[in-house]
């Protein structure tokens, strides 16, 4: 048996087994193996019944006396039993288990483990763990640290372990460290760390053996980068002689003055494309930080060439919004520009020099017979094999993210890519105020709307997180745009309220946000779908619904969508939930206009996979290490700059 064999080859795991196996990503034996506890009980105090206390977890070895079917007031079954050892009995209560009777009958010789609680005016066990006691076989599921693993539906914890169990048994799994590196940072070795993670002697014991295989995740997803880079560095791409007297007529006219950050940025663009190795470059930048101009410079630099650019973008909106604005900024020069859309396609006649456009570019990848330089924007909105469709090309590359990510985990995510940051705002932008209004104080706020819309001709975004109601009951207080339709309508009654989610065609999505932009539609009443690709300068007031449903690196994207032009702006949370967590949470993004700050923030609070949306959108896709770990990533840096 190796890792590679697929879990059929296991007893017990017919048709039927590997389509709920296959349910929670489990194909192969490799991945039962890594399919991880995501929480361990500690059963590991083992007590006689005389010393057992109320509240207590503990584990109770004994021989059933008896067993029996009893019906609740309410009509629920449950089994009653007891067991002893030789300092008393204690009492044990299941709920609709009434096979128990015929498994647990007198005599028998079982471990019982659980939080003990009162039944009858004496210590009982709930629900326990149990299991029959086997002569010269060790117990699995009680008097010890038990692991608690994710499940789906006709898949226990007890029958995974059962698997798990009989397989490490049988596998032979080899080392590929170097013993030097596991000493030098106290690892187990590769099988002890599956094994410990799964049958762990202590709590220590189990971390250790996580951080291992969260480790060997780590690593390989930074050699295959490096790998990456390797095979990049080895092509050959177009040099881009720079004419820096064009390059600074073109930015002296532009009707802003890039910002230290941005200058910075341009020069270290420059230096790539003048190199006959493709440039491989992600621009993070935080909102408003003005990426699409540098990225306009770079597709300058490839038309003075006589190259082409293709400019990749993940929606209709976002795409629409580049195209608009590079033809603003090349307004005076004879830059041909297409846009082309699933929906879409506005050229000239004859050769284009900058591509814009949604997936629907890859359809056209004849006619890039020159390509220059790709400019992807939100790469992780594009398929693996998309980006390498478009890499045939063999172009210069930039890849542009809004996501204010934290700065060790760029360096380690993308670590085949270059890193520039722009993490200065515009001078002339004004800063955005934010506001977290409890809920007594809707009223009082929705007036003030009023007043700032009328005094100021301004408009405003309304974000909810859902499209409709939700009958889930974890969900049912959260607001829907369809259902919030009706009610701004009836508070605004004398605004125009315009809606936009997800559903809409996209032709019917153009039309709102067009009229949204030319001041005909005075709330916009809208999902997430505006995070990116939005700007509507006279928009200065932002509502966000059920705030505490996102993220604060979410949140930062969506108060960006407001403080475009040069009006003092406000953004306006509002939550039903009132915990002390989700309030502290909240107002943090009242402190700060960083994204920066706010990602390492929400790093700390929750974890780089509601940071980074790893679920999502696939990014790194790590099954047990976290992106939050900054000792693991720098030791996974350290090892593998000495393969």
């Amino acid at each position: 048996m190796n890792l590679k064999d697929p879990v059929s080859i296991l007893p017990f795991v017919g048709p039927s087994y590997q389509t709920k196996l296959e349910r929670l990503g489990i194909l192969t034996i490799s991945d039962l193996l890594h399919h991880i506890p995501n929480r361990y009980l500690d059963f590991s105090k083992i007590t006689k019944v005389k010393d057992i206390k109320s509240g207590e977890t503990i584990t109770v070895i004994g021989s059933v006396t008896s067993v029996k079917n009893q019906y609740t007031k309410s009509g629920r079954m449950m089994q009653i039993g007891q067991i002893e050892d030789e300092t008393g009995k204690i009492t044990i209560a299941w709920f609709n288990q009434p096979f128990l009777t015929r498994m647990l009958y007198p005599g028998t010789k079982i471990s019982v483990s659980g939080e003990i609680s009162w039944f009858a005016g004496k210590p009982a066990f709930f629900s326990p763990q149990y299991e029959k006691i086997k002569e010269q076989k060790e117990t699995v599921h009680t008097g010890k640290i038990v692991g608690v693993y994710p499940q789906t539906e006709g898949l226990t914890t007890k029958w995974l372990k059962a698997r798990i169990k009989y397989t490490l048994d049988r596998i032979d799994i080899k080392e590929f460290l170097e013993k030097d590196i596991l000493k030098k940072y106290d690892f187990f070795e590769f099988k002890d760390a599956i094994f410990h993670t799964h049958f762990p002697k202590t709590l220590e014991d189990a971390k250790r053996a996580k951080d291992r295989l969260a480790f060997n995740e780590l690593l390989d997803l930074q050699i295959k980068a490096k790998l990456r880079k390797k095979k990049i560095q080895k092509k050959k791409s177009a040099v881009l002689k720079i004419t820096e007297n064009e390059i600074s007529k073109f930015i002296m006219n532009l009707p802003f003055e890039l910002t230290g950050s941005q200058k910075k940025v341009v020069k270290e663009l420059l230096v790539d494309l003048e190199k006959n190795i493709p440039m491989n470059r992600l621009l993070q930048g935080d909102v408003g930080s003005g990426k699409t101009v540098v990225a306009a410079v770079s597709t300058f630099v490839s038309f003075l060439n006589g190259y082409q650019s293709i400019v990749l973008a993940p929606t209709q909106i976002l795409a629409n919004q580049h195209f608009q604005t590079f033809n603003q900024l090349f307004d005076k020069l004879k830059i041909r520009i297409a846009l082309i859309t699933g929906t879409t396609e506005i050229r000239d006649v004859g050769q284009t020099d900058i591509y814009i456009g949604t997936h629907a570019l890859l359809g056209r990848i004849k006619e890039f017979k020159n390509a220059g330089l790709l400019v992807i924007d939100e790469q992780h909105k594009f398929g693996v094999k998309q980006i390498e469709f478009m890499q045939k090309l063999n172009p210069h590359r930039m890849t542009m993210t809004a996501t204010p990510i934290p700065r060790t985990i760029a360096q380690t995510l993308f670590s085949d890519m270059d890193l520039s940051i722009l993490d200065e705002i515009p001078g002339n932008r004004p800063k955005i105020k934010t506001w977290l209004i409890p809920n007594e104080k809707r009223d009082s706020a929705y007036n003030w709307v009023k007043e700032q819309i009328k005094n100021n001709k301004s408009q405003m975004f309304v974000v909810c997180p859902l499209i409709e109601d939700s009958e889930e009951e974890t969900l049912k207080s959260v607001k829907s745009v369809k259902k919030e339709l009706g009610n701004l309508k009836s508070v605004f009654k004398n605004l125009k309220v315009g809606l936009l989610h997800g559903r809409m065609k996209e032709n019917e999505k153009n039309k709102v946000l067009e009229a949204f932009k030319n001041n005909k539609i005075d709330i916009l009443l809208t999902t997430p779908v505006v995070e990116v690709g939005i700007d509507v300068p006279n928009a200065t007031i932002m509502i966000i619904e059920g705030a505490d449903r996102f993220g604060l690196a979410q949140l930062h994207q969506l108060r960006g969508r407001v403080g475009r032009g040069d009006k003092e702006s406000y953004c306006l949370l509002f939550t039903e939930n009132d915990s002390e967590k989700v309030q502290g949470r909240l107002s943090a993004l009242t402190k700060t206009t960083s994204g920066f700050e706010l990602a390492e923030l929400d790093l700390q609070l929750r974890g780089a996979g509601e940071v980074l949306g790893l679920k999502q959108h696939g990014f790194g896709n790590l099954k047990i290490a976290d992106w939050s770990d900054t000792k693991l990533i720098q030791i996974s840096s350290e090892v593998v700059s000495m393969l």
